[in-house]
Formats: structure tokens, C-alpha cells, sequence
């Protein structure tokens, strides 16, 4: 699927009706159904754009997940930028945030093209068979997908589940978190029955039935999370047993849906290795061209390119550090992670930075014409991420105990260069994932679903935040962004704002 998933993207846009300046201004409100769909052709060339609103997703993440976690201490050197009110978590910046409001309007635009597609399906016998349940499953992993990661940086959210007109879409209000989760839960359990286990030739990169069951499987986690007495994702639901039984299946299947470990962490990651063993779902990307992917150069200063070799013209905006929590505490001098992941600074011509960053997509293997054209695929789920989460059912308590969820990860561990572990707590089993997923936007995600959330940040910000910035502390009606004003000046009254802003 490498190269047809963007070679048809411009078709597949065109046959949605709408430019994509036309899908950000109003990202659910257009709604006209275009008269496209007749063939079989048609479809796969809706479905390609459907996965095409994937493209930016990695970007948003790097600042919305990541910088906000302490993983990151994202303050610019030079002026205010667009990320500073999201490091210190500035209530009256964020609802004018061009990142807040482009997360809801980019996951709505994706949420209006699968919803687009599944009524042609729908409405349309040019597809039938095993090919029409296999799109009805691409197309609600999607929506899911998306649906999910609005539900956890917003909380409530409107639930639209058919392509609808503009003056339609002005009069749904935002629905409770459970309604969301109910659409969630539904369009996971179609892909799981209509998805294959894997795909050969420009196929491979789909959506799998061992994709849904992963990402199916982090819902139930996230809704067994607290509630931190806000509308947000965590339910405090108690659902670590149907998360085990998705993971159980998925470490059950690994001969037929081909998941394992890499044997080297960097490995993972090689450009010349994508799609391999360890990769459950990914987004991707082809350099050289109008398809590559920029998010490896969201946190990369310019001159480490020029240390590189790479003669990509100044344009990077800034560097965004990693925490020196992260750096010196969490992780061991000999983790192997640690050099693969993090630059400790660099000096390139006049130019010396003792700052920390993340290098963990920048593979000169993958360069394309600019710094924002990488060849390299964004992995949103992978193996490591499957052991990891039933090694949380197991410290939760559900089927095994502690010394089983750290036998678990051993194999993890060693492929660190780290010893085994006899036993785990929560605390020690996130920060665990802490090492392993940095720079993978996973960290805040993580924070909020373990209960972890106040308690680690508040802890950290007195460690890291030498410029002052974070200037109260962080409560939970900070944990959720605010619904955008844009939005909220769009519909007057419809929305009601998250409390705290």
C-alpha cells in the first residue's frame, strides 16, 4: 500500500467533494454526497483518501501528546510560538490554539470521508462480497481511530455517523463520552470480523482485524482509567479483562499475523524494514515527492541536519527539547534506547546546542527533497505495545500477577541492554513504557489512563520548568483541551466549552 496510498489521494480528495481548504474551514459541515461512486475503482480510490487523512497525524501528536507529557519541555527560545501554550498549559490561549483547532477539524474532516464512503457502500452495489465487508472495515477503523483520539483530548464530542448537510450537522450537540465510546466500541468489533490478518503487495499497510483488536484493546484500557472527576476518557469502567482477552488473541496469533519483536530496537524503525514483524499499524509515507512525511522534523534544529550532511535549506521553527527528567533520570546509561532515541546535543559550523532532542525518525535512508519529505512510515501501534499493555492488565490484577507482567517485557528489556525485572507496580511498568516509546506520542496518553497523570506532572514541573512558565498547578479540567472557539463561534450555544476554560 506504500505507494498507492497517496498516489491516489488527489483522485480520491476530488471524488469527496471539496478542496481541502474547503474540509479545514468547515471540517463536518460539508456534506454534500458527490456523485462518484460507480465502480469498484471508485471505492478503492475513496478508500486511499479516507487513509490520506491520516497524513498529518503524527505532526499533531508530537505537540498535543508528546510536548504536553514530560517527556518534553517545548518552551521557544525565540518569541511565542503556537506550542508554548500547550507546554505550560495556558487555560485562556488554548481555545484560539491553531493545534487544538486543527486536531478537531483534521479528525472530523477523516470522520466525514469514512462516513462518505460507508453510505456509497451502503447505498451502492458496484462492491459486494468479502470486498465490501473488507471497506465497511477499513472505513470504521478509521472513523474509530479518529473518534478515539478526539474522545481523549476532548472528552465530549458530537457524534456524527453518517455524511450529513451543513444546516444538519449545526444542530448536534456535543454527546456524552459513553455515546462515543458506544461508536467506538461497534466500529472496532466490524473491522476485527471484516478485516484480514495481513495483506500482500500494494495492500500491505490496511487496517488488520490484529490492528483493531490492539487499538480496541487501548480503548478498553482508557475507559478502566479514573475519571479525575471530569467528562473524560477514563470511565473508571473496570474493563482489563476484555482488553487481556484482545491482547491474549493478538500474542496467540503471532505466526499467522507474522507479530514479533525486532531483534534490535533500531531495527524497528529502519527505513529499509518498514511493515515488519513488529508493526501492528503504521501510516505511510513515500519521500521524494508530495508524500512524505514531515513529522520527523517537528522537534530537529536545523543544524543537525548540516551535521548530517543533509543541505536542506533553514526553515526548521525551533528546537523542542527533551526533559531533562526524561534524559537523566528515566533513562540508564546503558539503555540502549536512549542513544538510539535522543541527540545530546550537537555543535555544526558556529553553532553549539547543549540541549536534548528526539532523532528517532531522522534516518538519512529516508531523506527526501526537504526537511519536511521523510520516506519513513509512522508507526501508530506495534508489538512492543501489545506486551506492554496485557503486562498492565497483569499488575491490574487480571490473569497473572506482577512477576508474570515483568516476565512479560524481559525480552524488551534485553533488547535494551537492560537487565530482567522480578516484579512490577503501575508506576514502574509506565515509566518502562516511558523509555521505550519516546518521541511515539504515547506518553500523555499513558499518564491519563494509569491515574498517573496530576501526580507525575505536578512532580515534574518543579524539575523542569526553569523558565517558569507553568505558572499554577496543573488540575484536571486541564487534562482536556477546550473545544476550539472556532467551533464554538460557528454554532453559537450548541457546544458547551470544557470546564477550566
Amino acid at each position: 500500500m506504500k505507494r498507492l496510498f497517496f498516489l491516489l489521494t488527489l483522485a480520491g480528495g476530488l471524488a469527496l467533494g471539496g478542496c481541502e481548504k474547503d474540509l479545514d474551514q468547515t471540517p463536518i459541515s460539508n456534506g454534500s454526497v458527490p456523485d462518484f461512486y460507480k465502480t469498484a475503482a471508485d471505492f478503492d480510490q475513496a478508500m486511499t483518501a479516507v487513509y490520506s487523512q491520516l497524513r498529518g497525524y503524527p505532526d499533531r501528536e508530537v505537540i498535543l501528546s508528546e510536548l504536553r507529557s514530560d517527556n518534553i519541555y517545548g518552551i521557544s527560545a525565540i518569541g511565542s510560538r503556537d506550542w508554548d501554550p500547550i507546554n505550560n498549559f495556558s487555560a485562556s490561549l488554548l481555545p484560539i490554539n491553531p493545534y487544538v483547532s486543527d486536531a478537531w477539524a483534521s479528525d472530523y474532516s477523516a470522520i466525514f470521508r469514512a462516513n462518505t464512503l460507508l453510505d456509497q457502500l451502503a447505498a451502492n452495489g458496484a462492491v459486494a462480497g468479502s470486498l465490501r465487508a473488507r471497506y465497511e472495515g477499513e472505513a470504521k477503523f478509521i472513523r474509530a481511530f479518529m473518534y478515539f483520539d478526539l474522545v481523549r483530548k476532548f472528552g465530549k464530542v458530537p457524534v456524527i455517523d453518517k455524511s450529513l448537510l451543513p444546516q444538519d450537522v449545526s444542530t448536534i450537540p456535543r454527546s456524552d463520552v459513553p455515546a462515543v465510546y458506544a461508536l467506538i466500541i461497534s466500529d472496532l468489533q466490524t473491522a476485527i470480523a471484516n478485516l484480514p490478518v495481513s495483506y500482500t503487495g500494494n495492500n500491505i499497510g490496511r487496517a488488520t482485524a490484529g490492528a483493531a483488536k490492539g487499538i480496541l484493546a487501548q480503548v478498553y484500557l482508557t475507559r478502566s482509567g479514573p475519571t479525575y472527576g471530569i467528562n473524560g476518557p477514563g470511565l473508571a469502567s473496570n474493563e482489563y479483562d476484555k482488553a487481556a482477552v484482545l491482547l491474549d488473541d493478538i500474542i496467540a496469533a503471532r505466526g499467522t499475523a507474522r507479530y514479533a519483536l525486532q531483534p534490535t530496537y533500531a531495527g524497528i524503525f529502519s527505513p529499509t524494514a518498514e511493515n515488519n514483524s513488529e508493526v501492528l499499524f503504521d501510516i505511510q509515507y513515500i519521500a521524494n515527492g508530495s508524500v512524505g512525511g514531515s513529522f520527523p522534523n517537528v522537534v530537529v534544529p536545523d543544524g543537525y541536519y548540516g551535521l548530517l550532511g543533509l543541505t536542506f535549506t533553514a526553515g526548521s521553527v525551533e528546537i523542542k527539547p527533551c526533559s531533562n527528567d526524561l534524559v537523566n533520570t528515566s533513562y540508564a546509561a546503558t539503555d540502549l534506547r536512549k542513544t538510539f532515541n535522543i541527540q545530546t546535543g550537537y555543535t555544526y559550523q558556529n553553532i553549539t546546542d547543549v540541549r536534548p532532542f528526539c532523532k528517532k525518525y531522522v534516518n538519512v535512508a529516508a531523506k527526501g527533497v526537504s526537511r519536511t519529505d521523510w520516506g519513513i512510515n509512522y508507526i501508530a501501534l506495534r508489538y512492543a505495545d501489545i506486551l506492554m499493555m496485557k503486562a498492565e492488565c497483569l499488575v491490574r490484577g487480571v490473569g497473572g500477577t506482577a512477576t508474570d507482567a515483568a516476565t512479560l517485557l524481559t525480552p524488551i528489556r534485553t533488547r535494551a541492554g537492560q537487565p530482567a525485572l522480578t516484579t512490577l507496580t503501575l508506576e514502574s511498568l509506565m515509566e518502562e513504557r516511558r523509555r521505550e516509546f519516546a518521541g511515539e506520542n504515547l506518553r500523555w496518553n499513558d499518564l491519563m489512563r494509569s491515574g498517573l497523570a496530576l501526580t507525575v506532572m505536578n512532580a515534574w514541573v518543579p524539575k523542569d520548568d526553569v523558565n517558569n512558565k507553568i505558572t499554577r498547578p496543573i488540575t484536571s479540567n486541564l487534562l482536556l483541551y477546550p473545544v476550539p472557539q472556532v467551533e464554538l463561534s460557528s454554532a453559537p450555544g450548541l457546544y458547551d466549552q470544557n470546564p477550566g476554560y
